[in-house]
């Protein structure tokens, strides 16, 4: 089986992407291939962001390797948090960031929102792009427990619950970050096996 790195220490997210490639790819994150920096993310985009992360893991330990970037984007906020959704409050705390994002919307009628993923897959010294994203709305006060981060304050459109309230298989149908994983995925079945 062939062995890719995800650019993550986010247990959450490497259990989720696992999860989409199992049986094609062995995922390893950044702690499995002995990776304990905290890589920079100082672009000002998505893009730019994953791309630092696969490139700097393929610098380092000459391995390909794709990276995330993922955030909440609320229409009334200027899509804010965006890509400072891990530490929106000055916190890596979720719920100081979540808790952060409600106070903001307080009293605000339009709760239109979006998570976004944006994935880099480095490989071959080119860099490959794929994202994904879900509509839906703010909800006033968090409900479920299970997900990460905004999950319980995210209903996607077309859904009564909230992410938190999710299984785990449910949310891999439809979250950004599963809807970048299936284009990546495409794009990696369509390579020869080597």
């Amino acid at each position: 089986m062939r062995e890719l790195v995800f650019a993550t220490n986010n247990q959450y997210k490497a259990e989720e992407v696992g999860n989409l490639l199992s049986g094609q790819y062995k995922v390893l994150s950044l702690k499995a291939i002995g990776c304990d920096e905290d890589i920079p993310e100082t672009g000002s985009t998505f893009a730019e962001n994953a791309a630092l992360k696969s490139k700097y893991v393929f610098e380092h330990f000459s391995l390909n390797c794709f990276g995330d970037d993922s955030g909440l984007q609320i229409d009334a906020l200027n899509d804010e948090p965006g890509i400072f959704s891990a530490r929106y409050s000055g916190s890596r705390n979720d719920k100081e960031n979540l808790d952060f994002v409600l106070q903001k919307m307080l009293g605000v009628s339009n709760r239109n929102a979006r998570f976004t993923t944006v994935i880099c897959l480095y490989q071959g010294g080119q860099n490959y792009f794929f994202e994904g994203s879900v509509e839906g709305t703010i909800r006033a006060v968090p409900v479920g427990d299970k997900g990460f981060g905004y999950d319980p304050i995210f209903q996607p459109n077309g859904y009564a619950i909230t992410f938190a309230e999710m299984t785990t298989e449910q949310k891999n149908q439809i979250s950004h970050r599963a809807i970048a994983m299936k284009k990546l995925i495409t794009f990696l079945k369509g390579q020869p096996s080597s």
